[in-house]
């Protein structure tokens, strides 16, 4: 009886052993997911500054304006990594082309609100994009860890889902320019 007791005290252990790992690197994602959040809250709070700033030198250019607001709300309403990620690079796209008319505005290119608001932009895409390498090897790792024997026992036990990546679409994946400018 004292084999069959060891035997069983052992795959039990392991399988906490194994199930605790896999809780861990789920909340790591889910940190990981906290972190990208705030920097996405704080680059939306920039952008309505950016618009009202640049409304007052660029007011017939209303559509790039329009797009960047109607693109943050729509940032706002997605909960999906993935599709998230989408709306943010177009977003990044339109932040892009409002620091494009800086050099068609040379008032605009001198106001301190702005350039202001264009460090901040930077400080912000900076950060982002160090939470969304951290957040993505988070999935890496987690993705993995649920697909790898003896953690896929338990993943599939208890129901652990696989997370998604947070990317930027391929044609937005370089630095929007006038951000480093």
């Amino acid at each position: 009886m004292t084999p069959l007791l060891v035997a069983t005290t052992a795959v039990l252990l392991l399988g906490a052993f194994f199930f605790n790992r896999l809780v861990r690197l789920r909340n790591q994602v889910e940190a990981a997911w906290a972190d990208i959040d705030v920097q996405l809250a704080r680059r939306h709070d920039l952008v309505p500054q950016l618009v009202r700033s640049v409304k007052g030198y660029a007011a017939h250019e209303r559509a790039t304006l329009e797009a960047a607001t109607e693109l943050r709300a729509r940032a706002l309403d997605t909960a999906s990594p993935a599709r998230l990620g989408q709306v943010e690079s177009e977003l990044e796209q339109a932040l892009s082309r409002i620091f494009a008319l800086r050099e068609a505005y040379p008032e605009l290119k001198a106001d301190q609100s702005f350039l202001e608001l264009q460090r901040e932009l930077v400080e912000v895409e900076e950060h982002l994009q160090y939470a969304r390498r951290f957040y993505n090897g988070a999935v890496r790792d987690y993705n993995t860890a649920i697909q790898r024997v003896p953690d896929l026992l338990i993943a599939r036990t208890f129901r652990f889902n696989g997370a998604e990546f947070f990317q930027a679409e391929a044609e937005a994946r370089t630095a929007p320019s006038g951000l480093g400018a």
